[in-house]
């Protein structure tokens, strides 16, 4: 029975690629009929995930999606894109133009199976994920580990949401720059990350997983909270109801679709987080509008279970617009803007992140990365209790740091300063409190 299905499956591959070659994807870049957009058509074999495929390539150029029309009803899928870059100008990057040409077009179907969906290919490093209740100064701790058992972090995200916090770190040995694939120090980290991340609390374990691949981090990142079902709010949740996108899921009979009507603020990133979460709950999206009015978002998506229903139930109904509201609000920055950049060295986020937590900062989101050098980092922070963080605190903090190393996006001294008043859902990754009681795992996984 085995073998029967082993081969039926490799022969609905092969017919995959076979149709792929004969009907390869086609890739038209537009600067001249839109004035404020470049216009990306791609037309191609529909397969499950494509979309998201396509939306994760754009979304890694950090290309913003304006406007889009999707359609894959059938066996094929033709998709329109109006982009811009992070100014808001057309791309007129040839080098960035041409990798779209080569990662969408007929040169994909080369390599289109070798890859999957949201999996980047192997890379020279460790990869650890975190993922817990947060509390203050875990970030600080966790990299102060690292630091002492000669890991240098040279990328990492960090996202919080609902009392929860995910984090995806890529570090090398100190000494050789490689991978760290020794079982035993593998397992010595594993050790003592569990002794700073679950301290005494025993409702969740930790597990270590080693493959040959990483997942794309991003996706990762939502998979882990979503696994953690932070869409779950408690009844007696306070959540500003002004801030909380509007979702709707409603049921077209006639064509059996379910439509979700997605009204949220519009910010970077916001089409693939809808995608990815749909694609990862299982459901395929067949038609698709999506489009921005100033500061706000309006996408809609006709979509169905890749068994081919709608949705059956109101339980159903109600997973799928909390999920879709938290997929918007884990990556929403709240807090100032913080963006260091400097030549990187061996223990800098060690070192940058204690200086927070010795001045009562909360990081509520983090982006680390290294590149040729240089260290590019961004942190959302508040007050300890979630509060604006005052201009005094910051200019501390600047000093220690390097004023010209640590630039400020926002106006701190027009904030309201900062209380010492503690909050037991606030603390995410930052802040110097000495509680331990939350429940965090760790998972590591090695690269060469």
């Amino acid at each position: 029975m085995e073998v029967n299905m082993s081969f039926s499956h490799y022969m609905d591959d092969e017919y995959e690629k076979l149709f792929r070659r004969m009907n390869p994807p086609r890739v038209v870049i537009d600067n001249e009929s839109s004035k404020k957009a470049t216009v990306i058509r791609v037309d191609s074999a529909n397969k499950h995930g494509i979309l998201l495929e396509v939306v994760q390539i754009l979304t890694d150029l950090n290309l913003i999606v304006n406007k889009a029309y999707i359609s894959s009803d059938g066996g094929w899928f033709m998709d329109v894109f109006n982009v811009t870059d992070q100014d808001g100008n057309k791309v007129m990057d040839e080098a960035i133009l041409d990798y779209i040409r080569k990662s969408l077009g007929p040169e994909s179907c080369c390599t289109s199976s070798m890859r999957s969906v949201g999996v980047k290919q192997t890379m020279d490093h460790t990869a650890i994920e975190l993922m817990g209740s947060d509390r203050p100064g875990l970030l600080s701790e966790v990299s102060a580990v690292l630091t002492d058992l000669k890991c240098n972090i040279i990328n990492a995200e960090v996202w919080t949401h609902n009392t929860r916090a995910a984090s995806v770190m890529h570090v090398t040995d100190e000494e050789t720059g490689a991978a760290i694939t020794d079982p035993q120090r593998l397992s010595l980290i594993k050790e003592l990350l569990a002794n700073v991340l679950g301290g005494g609390n025993k409702v969740r374990g930790a597990s270590s997983v080693v493959t040959e691949q990483v997942t794309h981090t991003d996706r990762r990142l939502h998979q882990m909270m979503f696994a953690d079902r932070d869409y779950e709010r408690p009844d007696d949740n306070e959540f500003d109801e002004k801030r909380r996108p509007k979702v709707t899921v409603v049921n077209w009979s006639d064509k059996d679709y379910s439509v979700v009507t997605i009204r949220c603020k519009d910010r970077a990133k916001l089409l693939f987080d809808i995608v990815c979460t749909l694609t990862d709950m299982q459901y395929v999206v067949f038609h698709a509008s999506i489009d921005t009015e100033g500061p706000n978002a309006f996408q809609e998506y006709y979509i169905k279970h890749i068994d081919g229903s709608p949705v059956k139930s109101d339980a159903e109904r109600q997973r799928v617009i909390q999920c879709l509201e938290a997929a918007i609000q884990r990556r929403v920055s709240e807090g100032l803007k913080l963006e260091l950049c400097t030549t990187d060295r061996f223990g800098l986020l060690s070192d940058v992140t204690r200086i927070f937590r010795e001045n009562s900062l909360t990081v509520n989101r983090a982006e680390v990365t290294t590149k040729g050098g240089k260290a590019v980092n961004t942190f959302y922070v508040s007050g300890a209790s979630g509060c604006p963080v005052d201009s005094k605190t910051i200019d501390t903090i600047r000093q220690a740091i390097g004023n010209t190393i640590l630039k400020v996006k926002g106006r701190p001294e027009e904030l309201e300063p900062a209380t010492t008043q503690d909050s037991p859902t606030r603390f995410l990754f930052g802040g110097f409190f000495k509680s331990r009681s939350f429940v965090n795992f760790g998972l590591i996984k090695s690269y060469s």
